[in-house]
């Protein structure tokens, strides 16, 4: 984890963006506080579409009819 001040910061801040896209986290200081974190945001969970898999599944038109093997028990 890298420190830095506020100020210096501002001077660099492109190669700052750089390392946190790279993994690292820089921790900017004010006065010796830690006041700000950067670090790379993880990706989301990408989110399902409805009707993605169109076309993709056919039922067969007697999927739900009784099977022969059950018919003693109806």
């Amino acid at each position: 984890m890298q420190q830095i001040d506020l100020q210096e910061a501002k001077q660099h801040l492109a190669d700052l963006l750089d390392a946190a896209l790279g993994g690292e986290e820089i921790v900017i200081t004010k006065d010796d506080y830690p006041v700000l974190k950067l670090t790379r945001v993880s990706p989301g969970k990408i989110r399902r579409k409805a009707g993605s898999a169109k076309g993709l599944i056919s039922i067969a038109e007697d999927f739900d009819a009784p099977l022969e093997e059950f018919a003693e028990y109806m």
